[in-house]
C-alpha cells in the first residue's frame, strides 16, 4: 500500500490512549522507517483534526494502523473520548 504525504487516511484500530477510534480520519504527515522496535514494520506520523479543523493530536502508528479513504465511505461526527 502506497500512501502519499498529506493524504487523508482512516484508522484501522482504536487508539484509546489518544481518544481515537477505528474509522477516525487523519492526515499522513510523515513516513517513518522500519526499526527493530517496530518489528520491522514501517510507520507514519498522523495529524488528527476535530470537526472545526483544529489539530487535536499528532500520533505515530504502524502503517498497518491506517488505510486510504474510499469513495463509498462517509464522514461522521462523534464526541472526542479522552482516557484519563
Amino acid at each position: 500500500m502506497t500512501l502519499k504525504l498529506f493524504q487523508q487516511v482512516a484508522l484501522t484500530r482504536d487508539l484509546p490512549e489518544h481518544g481515537l477510534n477505528k474509522g477516525d480520519v487523519a492526515v499522513l504527515v510523515e513516513h517513518l522507517p522500519a526499526t527493530s522496535a517496530s518489528k520491522g514494520e514501517e510507520g507514519c506520523a498522523l495529524e488528527v483534526f476535530n470537526a472545526i479543523d483544529e489539530t487535536i493530536a499528532v500520533v505515530m502508528v504502524p502503517i498497518s494502523a491506517v488505510k486510504p479513504l474510499t469513495e463509498n465511505e462517509i464522514f461522521q461526527v462523534r464526541p472526542l473520548s479522552r482516557t484519563k
